[in-house]
């Protein structure tokens, strides 16, 4: 569902909802339990659990047709689970109440190409009952300077921000940001994590989904990764990132790779012309060793892991 029918789906007028209910503290504001999701045959969700507490930025990752898409759409609203329960804000995502308090940047945008950007931003503010002023949306997305361009004339980049915009008209309580930075340059990708960031700093939660995994371990508190519908890990993205089997050690050596690998920690070598890359989760240790054993050892170079290579080795089949 595209940013211009999503709003025309979730948004209320003001005086047409109740008072927003609260979750008891301590609790989570958004939250899956044992949910499961079935499209005729097919299983997008398959029991999964979640939650999401104020105040975090929650990165959610996966491969494609991992759920990542049918999760976001129940916590929306936008769709009901085959059994299990959602939950935001204490209440079901489909009350209107719920619905005010919350932002969505979906990456199917039908944002009408004829419209101007203020004229966008004028259209969903009037959608919820405490709207951020114009000029402070217009601050947080970069948006200065083209207020009276046509969306059909903006850049990709500029797309994005204005996308960005309107998922935070309504001064949201829980965000939920779908590839937000695809189609940026370097600058305004960081410029916009800057924002997320400030965004935590106001007690706001953030749902992020991103196929840029340095963007979720730069903003991330907390990775969750999905899998065929369900939770295959969860934890900081340290956490994450030690499940890859440690530190790479690259270096140029006359030791066999039967005496590498029978190293303590070692996990893993690959060879690759003279030079051979040893994954080892104690790698100081691993280091000293080889550095006894080989006086020739040369080119060396320890590379912390990535959160790529943990999020391949949780995904695979």
């Amino acid at each position: 569902m595209g940013a211009m029918a999503l709003v025309s789906e979730v948004a209320v007028r003001e005086g047409s909802i109740g008072a927003a209910k609260a979750p008891a503290p301590g609790q989570p504001i958004a939250a899956l339990t044992g949910v499961s999701k079935k499209y005729g045959a097919t299983t997008a969700l398959n029991g999964l659990s979640l939650s999401l507490h104020a105040g975090e930025v929650v990165a959610l990752l996966g491969p494609n047709g991992a759920g990542k898409s049918t999760a976001v759409r129940l916590m929306l609203g936008l769709a009901g689970p085959t059994s299990g329960t959602v939950r935001i804000f204490g209440g079901d995502p489909r009350e209107a109440a719920s619905r005010t308090r919350v932002g969505a940047m979906l990456q199917v945008a039908r944002v009408t190409d004829t419209i101007r950007v203020r004229e966008h931003l004028d259209l969903f503010r009037s959608y919820y009952p405490r709207p951020l002023p114009v000029a402070e949306i217009v601050r947080i997305a970069q948006l200065q300077g083209i207020e009276n361009k046509f969306f059909g004339e903006l850049s990709g980049g500029q797309k994005q921000r204005l996308l960005f915009a309107l998922a935070l008209c309504g001064d949201p309580d829980l965000v939920f940001l779908d590839e937000p930075t695809v189609g940026m340059d370097i600058e305004a990708r960081r410029g916009l994590w800057q924002q997320i960031r400030s965004l935590k700093a106001r007690g706001k939660t953030v749902l992020l989904t991103t196929h840029y995994l340095e963007e979720a371990d730069a903003l991330a508190d907390r990775v969750i990764v999905i899998n065929k519908g369900h939770v295959v890990s969860e934890g900081t993205p340290a956490e994450i990132k030690r499940m890859s089997g440690g530190k790479r050690i690259k270096c140029s050596t006359e030791l066999s790779d039967a005496y590498l690998l029978g190293l303590e920690s070692v996990t893993a070598i690959e060879r690759n012309g003279d030079f051979v890359t040893v994954t080892a989760v104690n790698a100081e240790a691993v280091v000293r060793a080889m550095l006894l054993a080989d006086e020739r050892l040369a080119g060396l170079e320890i590379a912390s892991p990535a959160l790529e290579d943990a999020f391949l080795a949780l995904t695979k089949e």
